[in-house]
């Protein structure tokens, strides 16, 4: 049995750990990879590594911004065949993204084709579009071939690609960035270059400078659809200042004429990442379902710029309260959220501040300065030993000559001959500058170099040319020593850049200009209907199966009406356009509906239910008409029931609001408005119970407190009175009755109640 029960021997090249710590170590990888690989840009160049591989790949192509389109789907297989072993469509769309206008505020690729559009289409498929970089985009590339950035291998090791780009400015603010890690994400808004590069400026000669003074040059997001930011500058500072907070944002409008006092709102720009289509849909709907009474129509008028119409039921609307509820209900005013989580050096994920940002790509560019001087000065230093190698041989011309010419080994003998001034061609001191001693042996390069040399370069005039050359090169070496030496001279060199970047890319370049303004959000009050609906007069009838209209004007309620076969009247009341009518169904939920949303009197109307959602199983309780500040008793057919404001029922949606909570067979009964000091209920056992309504207790929402209690049965009625005037009823002759010595019938909440007084109806109804 033992043998059956043991564990297995393990294999001697099987490794075993806890499954915690290999589950652990797993996700980590994962994790790692994904914020550092897809998610999080570098702070440096602002770009993710499928971006920057992208623009690597473009470049390789020599798809420069004056040159032709390629193929989208060349320029996507070799992104993928090289460097990014991923999938072509999410590679494709990456470039399709740099390529829209509407979302990146500085495109990196200049598309041919459709690459999608504001509304939220889809680029065409990359087979039918090219592509090619812009200037921006080599602005991000310059120095690549200047040693300016490391280089690592590829993923099977046949290439190399960067592992950033020198970037002439802070891409990571001037495109934005979004992605979503492991645990963490970023969300950054596009700015304007040239308020950017102001910022640099700013920081360069101030390195101190605290994050609201550059404020003062970058003063918030500038987004590619424009729109205007309404956010509190205050809030703004805060945002810049920790990396986390958010820019309301709304679109653009303006007021057109249309004479004779009528006027539309036209939308000239939409809220960043809006798409155009949704939006106008949204509208639409909100006019269907009339949850802005003041709008009519809205329709999408727009060619290559955007021109939304909005259209006011009135023209007695004012433009702002119309705008002001538009904002609230639909996406012409969205919230844009900061959260400036990056790799701050390529590796850590943090986040910035606006100075901890800038700071970054500072210290890259200084970086990029250093090794691209660097790399001029290595160019150079092999230049002159070239040029030092070949003035020798002018020196020594006919020497150099009779080698190659006659010696069986010219390189050789070139490189072990002694070049002194006995070599030197006999001429007119006053006509020649030596420069130098002119003697020393040759080293390889400079030997290669004599031996490559085109015979039409010995002509005298080339002679003066090298020397000229020598001389400016040692002038430009001793400048670039300087500039490695001096951090002085390369802020100055940085900030020289930054200032030709700012005219390449300002105002005066056709996408410079900032497009997004700053304005207040102002306060937008709630609107009463009464400002909103012109007010006329009603007959609100509602029929037993729920069917509802409104008569113009108030005529005569005992007036014959029609009904369906088989329906007939069971609400009629007198009512005004700007009222609001609550409905209580058994199911406990009071129903909102807008006076002035109702169907015309003409027909019989439409059902309740389609209006607001009113199960088909949920009776109709009470109709009524909305008066603020009054107090309502609601009670069930259980016998509980309590007091509530009648503000705190009304309901912002189709679904209701739940009120008086019942369960089972439990139904909703009673609704009531509240009027004088004292309770009382009537069972369907016809017992009947009077209380101070002090005894009630005020709920927003709940089950209540018991009413009276039955043996049998359950509540048949409930009102409330004045103990002063009496408690009243309608005998079965329809004249009024009132009981003024109520002290048989009076008691503490909750009992049982004695038999109703005579003449009482027989329906156990008050009314």
């Amino acid at each position: 049995m033992s043998d059956l029960t043991a564990p297995p021997t393990p294999h001697p090249g099987d490794l075993s750990e806890p499954l915690r710590r290999a589950l652990g170590d797993r996700y980590l990888t994962y994790a790692l990879s994904t914020i550092m690989h897809r998610a999080l840009p570098d702070a440096r160049d602002g770009l993710k590594p499928v971006h920057r591989r992208i623009l690597y790949a473009m470049r390789e192509l020599r798809l420069s911004s004056t040159g032709g389109f390629r193929k989208s789907a060349k320029i996507s297989g070799d992104v993928m065949g090289n460097y990014h072993p991923h999938g072509d469509a999410a590679i494709y769309d990456a470039m399709a993204r740099l390529a829209q206008d509407f979302n990146v505020r500085y495109p990196l690729v200049d598309g041919q084709g459709n690459f999608g559009n504001i509304d939220g289409d889809n680029p065409a498929a990359s087979r039918y579009t090219e592509a090619r970089m812009t200037a921006v985009a080599e602005a991000m590339l310059e120095g690549l071939n200047e040693n300016a950035v490391d280089f690592r291998e590829n993923y099977d090791g046949t290439l190399t690609e960067p592992v950033v780009l020198p970037a002439q400015f802070p891409n990571l603010l001037a495109n934005g960035s979004s992605g979503i890690a492991v645990g963490m994400a970023t969300n950054i808004p596009p700015h304007n270059i040239a308020e950017l590069c102001d910022a640099c400026i700013h920081l360069i000669k101030t390195p101190d400078a605290r994050d609201d003074t550059l404020l003062n040059y970058v003063p918030g997001p500038d987004f590619p659809t424009g729109g205007v930011i309404v956010e509190p500058p205050e809030n703004i500072a805060t945002a810049y200042r920790t990396g986390k907070g958010g820019f309301r944002l709304r679109c653009r409008w303006e007021v057109e004429e249309l004479g004779r006092g009528a006027w539309q709102i036209v939308v000239t720009e939409i809220p960043y990442q809006v798409q155009k289509s949704k939006l106008i849909e949204k509208i639409a709907e909100l006019i269907q379902t009339k949850k802005i009474p003041i709008l009519a129509d809205v329709r999408d008028e727009s060619a290559d710029d955007v021109r939304m119409i909005i259209e006011p039921r009135s023209k007695n609307v004012d433009p702002e309260v119309l705008m002001g509820m538009l904002y609230r209900n639909s996406d012409l005013e969205v919230r844009f959220s900061l959260n400036m989580n990056v790799l701050i050096d390529g590796v850590t994920p943090q986040v910035c501040s606006l100075k901890e940002v800038l700071r970054a790509f500072l210290d890259h560019r200084r970086e990029v300065l250093q090794r691209r001087s660097t790399h001029r000065m290595e160019k150079i230093d092999h230049r002159l030993e070239v040029l030092e190698g070949f003035i020798i041989a002018f020196l020594n011309l006919d020497r150099v000559i009779d080698i190659i010419r006659y010696d069986e080994d010219p390189k050789a003998a070139l490189m072990r001959e002694a070049w002194g001034r006995e070599h030197v061609r006999a001429r007119d001191e006053a006509d020649y500058v030596s420069p130098g001693p002119g003697s020393g042996e040759l080293s390889e390069v400079q030997t290669d170099a004599i031996l490559n040399m085109r015979l039409r370069s010995l002509r005298r005039l080339e002679e003066l040319e090298l020397l000229r050359e020598q001389s400016e090169l040692k002038a430009e070496r001793a400048g670039l020593e300087d500039l490695l030496a001096s951090e002085v001279l390369q802020w100055d060199s940085i900030t020289a850049q930054l200032r030709e970047t700012r005219k390449q890319f300002g105002k005066d370049w056709h996408g410079g200009a900032r497009r997004t303004s700053f304005a207040e959000a102002g306060v937008v009050e709630d609107v009463p209907l009464e400002a909103m609906i012109d007010r006329e007069p009603i007959t609100v009838v509602c029929s037993q199966m729920g069917w509802i209209r409104a008569m113009t004007g108030h005529i005569d309620l005992n007036r014959e009406l029609k009904f369906k076969d088989g329906d007939g009247p069971r609400f009629i009341f007198h009512a005004e356009t700007t009222d609001r009518l609550l409905i209580f169904g058994s199911n406990g939920r009071f129903y909102t509906l807008s006076a002035a949303n109702l169907p015309g009197g003409r027909g019989m109307g439409e059902p309740l239910r389609l209006m607001v959602d009113l199960p088909n199983e949920v009776q109709i309780v009470d109709l009524f008409i909305h008066k603020p500040g009054r107090r309502l008793l609601v009670a069930s057919s259980a016998g509980d029931g309590f007091v509530v404001p009648e503000d705190d029922v009304l309901a912002q949606t189709r679904g209701g609001k739940q009120v008086l909570n019942v369960r089972g067979e439990t139904r909703a009964l009673i609704c009531r408005p509240v009027s004088g000091d004292a309770v009382a209920t009537v069972g369907e056992n016809r017992k009947v119970l009077v209380f101070d309504l002090e005894e009630l207790p005020e709920m927003g929402r709940g089950k209540g407190v018991r009413l009276q209690k039955f043996k049998d049965g359950g509540l048949s009625d409930a009102t409330t009175f004045s103990r002063a005037e009496g408690l009243s009823w309608l005998d079965p002759a329809g004249r009024t009755r009132t009981q003024s010595d109520l002290g048989e019938w009076t008691g503490k909440r909750a009992g049982t109640g004695r038999m109703a007084p005579r003449g009482f109806p027989r329906d156990n109804k008050f009314n």
